[in-house]
């Protein structure tokens, strides 16, 4: 046998040996993910709140309770979370934001929200008028695609 085949051979066994590891280590967190995902759905309730303002902070820096920074794997207490500040009836509470409804949540306005311990799982409008959503600018690189693709019949013409 060649040597390259040699080598061949040794990286081809290591490499179905990761993709293993990876699918089965999927596999696990992704049962995690779905047992969380009902606990988080056992203890939803629905609370109204005046949203005072929301931003993109650091774990430490959102005055969040102690127990959260213990439970956080020190690999993600430097990441950003989305943080809504609100008035919970009496008392202002820092929750954390599902990421998917962070824009969606207005400033300054009573919502009813479900919430589930600090997780602000989804959010409706109150009271007044919801602000349609700011479509943001293309740029000229997607500009161009699309009318190249308007072109060529691949997408359909407004």
């Amino acid at each position: 046998m060649s040597k390259g085949l040699i080598i061949f051979i040794v990286v081809l066994v290591i490499l179905l040996i990761a993709v293993v590891v990876l699918y089965f280590l999927g596999k696990r967190a992704q049962k995690k993910q779905a047992e969380q995902q009902e606990q988080m759905e056992a203890y939803k309730q629905t609370v109204s709140m005046l949203v005072i303002d929301k931003k993109r902070m650091r774990i430490k820096d959102a005055g969040l309770p102690q127990a959260v920074m213990d439970q956080t794997p020190k690999y993600l207490r430097r990441t950003k979370l989305p943080i809504v500040k609100a008035k919970v009836g009496p008392q202002m509470m820092n929750l954390i934001c599902d990421e998917k409804i962070f824009d969606d949540v207005p400033v300054k306005k009573e919502v009813k929200a479900t919430v589930s311990g600090i997780y602000i799982m989804s959010i409706r409008g109150l009271h007044g008028k919801s602000e349609p959503k700011e479509e943001k600018k293309k740029g000229f690189l997607s500009r161009a695609i699309e009318k190249l693709q308007e072109k060529a019949g691949a997408k359909p013409i407004k």
